[in-house]
């Protein structure tokens, strides 16, 4: 096996496999990226083009309804209409490693300027480490002429935000992909970092299809939002109900 192997979907022709933007969204805090291009694929019924594997993501199968195993992997969505052609980049995993990080990042981004693409965004969450009434979109960019683009669509420059920099694929493909004259901006939902988090991820959906003008649907983010809320209010309940009982016995 290859440490990262691109393998497309032979079925889809070299022309119905470019486009000029790519939304990265792999799994990290809140799972927030994840949801909202899980979200977008489903709404903008886009196809599978090509499956990535590496050595780098963690050593196991996953089992699916029916029993039968599969590596890990990521994955690669299209799909094109009035507004435009979009590439989805989504899957199971980040690296474990570094290494694995940086030479994975390379792979998206080299994949991206293969195929026509001219800008990339990518999704994540920001964790904050408490829960929070009304989340902003942090965001961060790769060329200062993207700044007020991504504050009139209602993203914010957060004052030395996130403090550790933005690790993993959603960082590096936006360093990445600067040489190779692609424009990169990131986008961060705030969240606790304890939950999946949809809340967040819808408002990261708003920013996110201001910039690239066009609607979605985020009904079933919201909906799924909502039920969030009343599972996040049962624990803080629980934890003022436990804090009272100790503060009792002392």
């Amino acid at each position: 096996m290859e440490d990262i192997t691109v393998v497309f979907d032979e079925a889809v022709a070299p022309e119905d496999r470019t486009a000029p933007v790519l939304i990265e969204g792999l799994p990290g805090i809140g799972h927030v990226g994840k949801l909202v291009a899980e979200h977008m694929i489903q709404e903008l019924g886009a196809v599978k083009i090509a499956e990535i594997h590496s050595i780098y993501f963690p050593p196991q199968v996953l089992i699916g309804e029916n029993g039968v195993v599969r590596l890990c992997n990521n994955e690669l969505y299209r799909c094109s209409g009035e507004k435009g052609a979009f590439l989805f980049l989504i899957g199971d995993f980040q690296s474990t490693s570094n290494e694995g990080h940086y030479l994975l990042s390379q792979v998206y981004v080299d994949i991206a300027h293969k195929l026509g693409v001219k800008r990339i965004y990518t999704i994540g969450g920001y964790g904050v480490g408490h829960f929070i009434e009304t989340p902003r979109v942090i965001t961060a960019v790769n060329k200062e002429s993207l700044s007020q683009l991504v504050i009139e669509a209602g993203g914010v420059f957060g004052d030395g935000e996130p403090g550790g920099g933005i690790i993993g694929a959603a960082g590096l493909m936006l360093g990445l992909s600067a040489p190779l004259e692609i424009e990169g901006i990131c986008l961060m939902g705030e969240t606790s970092g304890y939950l999946v988090d949809p809340k967040s991820a819808a408002l990261v959906l708003e920013v996110l299809t201001r910039l690239i003008g066009i609607s979605i649907d985020p009904a079933n983010l919201k909906e799924r939002a909502g039920e969030m809320e009343v599972a996040v209010q049962r624990l803080l309940e629980q934890e003022k109900k436990s804090e009272e009982e100790l503060s009792y016995i002392g």
